[in-house]
Parts: C-alpha cells; structure tokens; sequence
C-alpha cells in the first residue's frame, strides 16, 4: 500500500489510464493510508464521507472502461486548507473559521476535479498560512515524515507531509513567501512558484491586492508538477491578473531545455546566512545542474525586503480580520494575532518606501536576468527546525535576517519570477536539502526543463522515507 502511494503520480495516472490499477483500489489504498498515517503525520484536517469518495471510484472506473477518461481520472487529492472545495470547510487553521463551509470550490480545484480528481479531504496549515512551521489550535502539529521530531514547512505543511509520507498522490498548495518551496525543500519535493497569475487566483470576498501568492504544484517529480500544470493554467474572469494560456503543454516541453545557457549561482543573495552543510549540498546540485552550461560565480546583492514582505501581508490581513477582534480576538493564536495587529504600523510614507524597494528589486532583477539565463541559490538557509519551532536565530554565531526561512524564496513572489525547489541531497542530519531554480519571468517552462534535467541526474522520486 505504501509503496504504491509513494510512486510518482505521472506512474500511477498511466496504470489508471492502462486498467492496471483501479481507481477504487486507489481510493481505498488511500484512505487506508491516512488512517494508518494521520496519527504521525497530522497532515489532513477533515475527510469527505468515505462512501461518497468510494461512489466517484467507481464512477471513475466506469469512465475509464468505457474509454472517457479525463487527465486524472480516479486520482484522489487533498487540498490545502486555505483554498475552498465545496462542502468542505475552509477553517484558516483558524478558530472563528471552523465552520466556514465552502459553497464552491476555487478555480484550481474546480479544474482539478473537471479532469477527473477526486477530492478527499483537507491538508493541514498554519493559521491563515502566516508561518513555515504548520500547526495551529484547530488541528495541532504536522510533522515531517522524514523526522517526526522536525516541520514539514509551511504554509503547505499539510500537504508536503502528505506527498512525501505516501499518503496521497496530489495535493494543492499555495506560495506568498515560500509557501510552496520551503515545505518541498524540507520534505524532499518537488515545489513550484509559478509566474503570477500562472494559476488563476480569485480573491473571494475581497479584490487581491497583496499581490505576492500564487497556487503552485507541490509534487513527487518536475513532471508530476508539469501534468497539474498543465490541467491548471490558463485565465478566468475572477482572476483580472491570470495569464493566457501558454499554447503548450509543460510535460511535452520538459526534456527540451536549450543548450549553451548562462546559470548564475549566488549562495547567499548578498546577505543570507546559511548553515556550511546546506551551503556545500546547494552548491554541489547547482554545479551539476550546470554541466555543459556555462556557469557564473555571481556577486549580487538583491535587496531586503523581509520586513516590508511581513508588513504587506498584515496589513492586507488586518484589513479582513479587523471586524472579527472585538469580538474573537481571544480565539486566534497569540503569535498570529499579534503579527496582523503589527499591519496598523503602515502609513502612507512606509507604503511609498515599500514601492520604492519594490521596484529597486524589480529592477535588479531585471539585470540579473539580462546576465544569466537561470538563477540557483539555496531554497532554504537551514534544516527543518522542530515541528513546534522556534526557528534558530542565528547560525553558527551570526545573527539571521527578518524573515530568515524566507530570504531566498521572498524575492520571487514580490517580483512575480518562477522559482522552483528541486531536491539536492541530505544535509549532516540526514534531513533534505532544496536546490532553487529561480527563472525569466514567464518562463515556468525553462524552470520545469532545468529541474526536469537535473532530476534525469540525481533522480529523487523513487526515495521516500518509511513511516
């Protein structure tokens, strides 16, 4: 059972398609598993009623007999508890949100299931996605599958746990700050910012003006996230942001990355601090990933924007949730409610300097990608702190950043570039170390095909740890 929910999700689809697996099968694998998983792991917060999970099975198989299968017919998948599915709560991992039912689903899942996937529940998060640790006094802590003891990340923690313990072959997950990236790099995925609006993203109740997060695939393989890829994108008329479609499909583009690229490496964007086995491991993965490229030793500086990052989030934050703490404010975790209240130190002068820097990364960034083709950094300074944190504060005696978990994944969401996180190995504590592939903005495709390439080297999707 195990052993079959760790194999890619491209391999499972295709012994769907060929009626080697049955979807029921699957289904019933499945939630076997997250019994057996659930009291570890901790990466699901509400299940759909089995009977109906097992009814769409064997519709699906149905389908597929009758030779009208969809993309991902039969294909169970979890979604992040941040994003709605109808008839599910969508809770926040927030208290005064526990019985917020979805009346609809979001426009990622609604493509998801229109090919053929079967929602089964929801995965774990961090009160309203606001930390890289997942836990919170809904549903408590998710835990890494590759040391209990150790996060699986955040925001998606949830749905990291899940994919890396076999638990379900696909999950939704979500990136503002790190979001997607982080938890794959800690879990050993593969995780994938798109370019923003890649994925539409509607803004429910309120029009997105914080506009650093996007839907991402959070995925076993570059092509599993290729194949959600390719099933998501395109615009929609709730997301006034949301790209046209590419007129190509991702999976079919992966293995033909151009030769003779430019792939920049920077260890430290200028001012991060990362742990010596980390830096070593990355720089390793960026050094392979280069063979028959040509590859720079950059000196770059980007600029620091993990202050102003916290600020936006809250006081975009603070502006939906302010009508709620007169009467609610006990029931929101302490350290959550107290970043959101830190959104009523914006003022118009600090909300020009943040544009200001904005756009001196814009412009960096710019730069950057005139000089080098691609850009590999560390996706993450350290390993995975404990499951309940702290996070460190310094490492090996120097003092980290605002934001420290995030300085190399926050660039690419204020600039709205594609990073990617591929698995580069195993630090000293035996825990995963993430490779970033940050991009040309647009250019998901050249992101996919240099993960996709690095992965036909140091192929990572047939190890998974056993819980």
């Amino acid at each position: 059972m195990a052993e079959l929910l760790q194999r890619p999700l491209t391999e499972i689809v295709a012994d769907l398609a060929s009626k080697a697996l049955s979807p029921v099968e699957l289904m019933e694998a499945t939630l076997a598993r997250i019994d057996a998983t659930q009291p570890r792991l901790c990466a699901f917060t509400s299940l759909r009623d089995r009977e109906a999970l097992l009814r769409d099975a064997r519709g699906a198989e149905a389908r597929i007999l009758s030779g009208d299968a969809r993309p991902l017919e039969g294909v169970p998948f979890g979604v992040k508890d941040l994003e709605d599915a109808a008839g599910l709560v969508t809770s926040q991992g927030s208290v005064p949100f526990r019985d917020n039912l979805a009346a609809r689903d979001s426009v990622q899942v609604e493509r998801l299931r229109a090919a053929g996937a079967i929602v089964v529940g929801k995965t774990n998060a961090p009160e309203f996605g606001h930390t890289a640790l997942t836990k919170n006094l809904l549903f408590g802590v998710s835990r890494n599958p590759w040391n209990l003891e150790r996060t699986p990340g955040g925001s998606s923690g949830g749905s990291s746990a899940a994919i890396a313990g076999g638990v379900i072959p696909l999950a939704t997950a979500s990136d503002g700050g790190g979001s997607v990236r982080i938890p794959a790099s800690f879990t050993g995925c593969f995780g994938l910012k798109p370019s923003y609006g890649r994925i539409p993203h509607e803004g429910k109740l309120y029009w997105i003006m914080d506009d650093t997060a996007v839907h991402g695939p959070l995925t076993r393989s570059v092509e599993d996230a290729a194949l959600h890829l390719d099933v998501c994108v395109g615009p929609h008329p709730l997301d006034p942001n949301s790209l046209p479609h590419p007129g190509y499909s991702y999976r079919e583009l992966l293995p033909k990355l151009p030769r003779g690229l430019r792939i920049g490496w920077s260890g430290d964007l200028g001012h991060a601090v990362v742990q010596s086995d980390v830096a070593e491991i990355a720089y390793d993965a960026a050094r392979v990933l280069a063979e028959g490229h040509e590859f720079r030793e950059l000196d770059t500086r980007a600029p620091m924007l993990g202050r102003d990052w916290g600020l936006l989030g809250a006081f975009e934050l603070l502006g939906k949730l302010a009508p709620l703490l007169p009467a609610h404010e006990h029931e929101f975790g302490r350290a959550f409610i107290t970043g959101v209240k830190a959104g009523r130190a914006m003022t118009a002068e600090r909300w020009a300097d943040i544009r200001k820097r904005r756009e001196e990364l814009n412009q960096w960034c710019a730069q950057l990608f005139e000089e080098v083709d691609l850009l590999l950094t560390p996706s993450v300074p350290f390993d995975p702190p404990p499951a309940k944190g702290p996070f460190p504060e310094s490492i090996a005696g120097r003092p980290l950043p605002p934001a420290a978990v995030a300085t190399f994944t926050i660039p690419f969401n204020l600039s709205w570039h594609p990073a990617a996180t591929v698995r580069a190995g195993f630090s000293k504590a035996g825990l995963p170390v993430g490779l970033q592939i940050a991009g040309p903005r647009h250019r998901d495709d050249l992101v996919l095909q240099a993960a996709w390439a690095f992965e036909r080297v140091r192929p990572w999707a047939g190890a998974w740890p056993r819980i």
